[in-house]
């Protein structure tokens, strides 16, 4: 019997060999295991009570602190930093030679700010740089999560006339952040086996591929995890926002990461300083 089963019966199911009991509230840890083997019961009684702070903000706060830890480990390999450092100084170069073209700014300025550039990326493995990636990954990460609850939530109440409120948006894309930490262990698990940076696990991570191009790009999006992380966020959806049906909070969730993201390259295309977001 699982824990969801001791804590009650959910309405509209019938147990017709013992008295049914009140439905109590679960704990954060049954939510947290609900979330990888049972997200349409947890989300279902997660409804049924008051949204609470902690089941958004627990989640998420690990997660960011799991991406800060596993970045400072993967970047403490010097054959994966030596490629990064080497990709970014490309990056650069190719931004200040188009700025030099256009008479933005000298040759010597150019090099100049290159040679800065290197720099910043060396004092990044230091105490102070290790402290301001970790202060940036938390609250450039809260920033976005903000952000897509606030898409998530407008679009649920526009479009699909859901009944709920924002912190019931917050739960939803929260607790499913527990399946995104296992996503960024195994990538980072890869990186130091393939000794190359790898922020996901899609196919275009393993083939290597170069998510600037559209090739990369589309095979970004065939990624089991993220797939897994993306459909449990619209069960969770679709139970906070009493809805009978999860189809069309599919098609929502979905539709927005597919268009989300491809709006996202473009931007990283058409300006050459944002160029990283392709690649994202």
């Amino acid at each position: 019997m699982s824990n969801l089963e001791k804590n009650g019966t959910i309405p509209g199911e019938t147990n017709t060999n013992v008295e049914e009991a009140p439905l109590q509230e679960l704990s954060h840890t049954d939510k947290a295991s609900g979330m990888f083997f049972e997200p349409k019961r947890t989300f279902q009684i997660v409804s049924m009570f008051p949204p609470k702070t902690v089941d958004w903000l627990l989640p998420v706060f690990i997660l960011l602190l799991v991406v800060s830890l596993t970045r400072i480990l993967v970047m403490s390999n010097e054959e994966i930093y030596f490629k990064i450092k080497q990709k970014q100084i490309q990056q650069a170069e190719k931004i200040f030679d188009g700025m030099v073209a256009k008479g933005q700014m000298t040759r010597e300025q150019a090099d100049e700010q290159l040679e800065q550039a290197k720099e910043r990326m060396d004092m990044g493995r230091g105490t102070a740089g290790i402290i301001i990636q970790t202060v940036s990954i938390l609250v450039v990460g809260f920033i976005f999560y903000f952000i897509i609850v606030v898409v998530y939530f407008a679009s649920v109440k526009l479009i699909l006339k859901g009944e709920g409120t924002y912190r019931s948006a917050l739960i939803a894309n929260g607790l499913p952040s527990y399946i995104s930490m296992m996503q960024i262990l195994v990538a980072s698990i890869l990186s130091l086996v393939f000794s190359r940076l790898m922020n996901d696990t899609s196919a275009a991570s393993f083939l290597n591929l170069d998510k600037s191009e559209i090739s990369g790009f589309l095979l970004g999006k065939i990624d089991p995890l993220s797939i897994w992380v993306y459909s449990v966020i619209s069960i969770g959806l679709s139970k906070m926002f009493k809805s009978s049906t999860t189809g069309k909070y599919f098609a929502l969730v979905f539709g927005i990461w597919i268009i989300g993201s491809f709006l996202i390259w473009l931007l990283g295309k058409a300006v050459p300083f944002l160029g990283f977001l392709s690649e994202m």
